[in-house]
């Protein structure tokens, strides 16, 4: 049950963050590196990586592949935080606190274990309890 409702919120934040690579082109696009070519493709094509994701996380038969897809995305997408506290970078029509921007790096990290822990297929488990309980 605790896994559904994390891959809920799980697939939340991606289908969110989904949207808004496309509805906040110009801000997403302004925290892309600078040494990246074409950051406004990068933003589109990452938006539609992050919806495609919910759906694979949703299907069970793709739910474990997708998992790990959208840890390994995560990582790849960490730069662009990093960037953006580092250069203090207004998003969403204005400044935010340097803080929050900081605190978006470690948060990353919880983000990917949740993902990796809800979209575990539970046959890939290393330690498993004699009766099967995870």
């Amino acid at each position: 049950m605790l896994k559904s409702i994390l891959r809920l919120l799980v697939c939340l934040v991606f289908f969110f963050g989904g949207i808004g690579h496309f509805l906040l082109a110009e801000d997403f696009a302004g925290i892309v590196p600078p040494i990246l070519p074409w950051p406004l493709l990068i933003v589109w094509l990452t938006g539609v990586l992050e919806l495609l994701l919910v759906i694979g996380i949703l299907l069970p038969t793709l739910r474990s592949a997708a998992g790990k897809l959208a840890a390994v995305y995560c990582l790849l997408v960490l730069p662009a935080n990093i960037y953006q506290a580092l250069s203090d970078i207004p998003i969403f029509g204005g400044p935010v606190a340097p803080e929050l921007l900081w605190l978006r790096i470690p948060l990353q990290f919880v983000l990917i274990a949740a993902i990796l822990w809800s979209t575990n297929d539970n046959s890939e488990t290393l330690i498993q309890a004699p009766n099967g309980d995870v």
